[in-house]
């Protein structure tokens, strides 16, 4: 089944101006149409605007840590202070489990687009 014109020219939008919706709108082309799947969606949806969330607090901390070792006199309490961080390892625990979630539901989308 072919997408109108209109219905394409939306669908490339959507890619470029919100990629994560872009791809979910792409997998939802792919899945059969019931209730599993529009759940399933939503979820793959939930866990990449969580990862990607994660990762940028993650990069966010290497490059404070960056700027911190980057300054003209480095002190033991500015070296402590830059590599302390509780919230950025709580952020990679998130990061893990979402990685583990998304390879589960990766999973079970093939196993509908096999099943159709």
């Amino acid at each position: 089944m072919s997408l109108p014109v209109a219905a394409l020219a939306t669908t490339a939008m959507l890619r470029r101006t919100d990629p994560v919706r872009g791809a979910v709108e792409r997998l939802a082309q792919t899945l059969p149409a019931r209730a599993d799947a529009t759940v399933l969606l939503d979820f793959v949806e939930d866990d990449l605007r969580e990862g990607l969330d994660a990762l940028g607090d993650v990069q966010a901390h290497f490059h404070d840590m960056l700027q911190a070792l980057q300054r003209e006199t480095l002190t033991p309490v500015a070296l402590l202070n830059a590599g302390e961080d509780l919230h950025v390892l709580q952020r990679l625990e998130d990061l893990h489990e979402v990685v583990t979630h998304l390879r589960r539901r990766l999973s079970q989308a093939a196993g509908m687009i096999r099943r159709g």
